[in-house]
């Protein structure tokens, strides 16, 4: 006979199990990407069997549904740890060189993968587009200020995307040779650029010497 605290314990016990799961799946994508993270990568890295993952999410699209705001809450945690630029540090170099180092954290690995396997299938499109929005109108922005800088101005707005999707395409992106010293000459420019953007230097200093 189920008790009221045999049924608490099988709840608490099944919550476990789910965010199992969806931590494997994330780390799987952000590892293989969406495609390669199927049914049997994902049970096989959360110790389970494929069967235990069907009863927790029977179709790709429960799992999907579940991932996307797992991923977000990730990407905020990570965001309020490195929010904060330690005294005497520049806050908008600070932000730049803090959304580079998180492109390249399991959550945001795996967020990309959604996206980019979202080209393709109207699913998973219209499951991230709320994130995708708010992640753009405010997660952002409301805690790397020194990069987007406050209010509407057109200039910070600039600023803010200049940087964010300079670091997003060049995480993305496929240099074939010599990669760390053209990604860290380019991040010098864009550093350069939001200076000049919020005001704080001038459209001739883009270039470093």
């Amino acid at each position: 006979m189920n008790t009221p605290a045999a049924n608490s314990r099988e709840t608490a016990k099944s919550l476990r199990t789910r965010t199992r799961i969806l931590r494997a799946a994330m780390s799987q994508m952000a590892l293989v990407g969406y495609h390669g993270a199927d049914n049997a990568c994902i049970a096989a890295a959360a110790g389970l069997t494929r069967g235990a993952l069907l009863y927790h999410f029977p179709v790709r699209e429960d799992l999907v549904l579940a991932l996307i705001p797992y991923i977000e809450a990730e990407r905020i945690a990570l965001f309020e740890q490195a929010a904060v630029a330690p005294a005497g540090v520049d806050a908008s170099e600070h932000a730049i060189d803090s959304y580079w180092k998180l492109l390249h954290e399991t959550p945001f690995l795996a967020f990309a993968e959604l996206e980019a396997a979202a080209r393709a299938d109207d699913m998973i499109r219209l499951a991230l587009s709320d994130a995708q929005n708010r992640f753009d109108r405010a997660q952002l922005g409301g805690r790397f200020n020194a990069l987007a800088q406050a209010g509407i101005d057109p200039r910070f707005q600039a600023s803010r995307d200049l940087g964010r999707f300079l670091l997003e395409g060049l995480a993305r992106g496929a240099m074939t040779y010599d990669q760390t010293r053209r990604a860290d000459r380019l991040i010098s420019v864009v550093k350069r650029a939001v200076r000049a953007l919020n005001r704080k230097g001038e459209v001739l200093d883009l270039w470093m010497d």
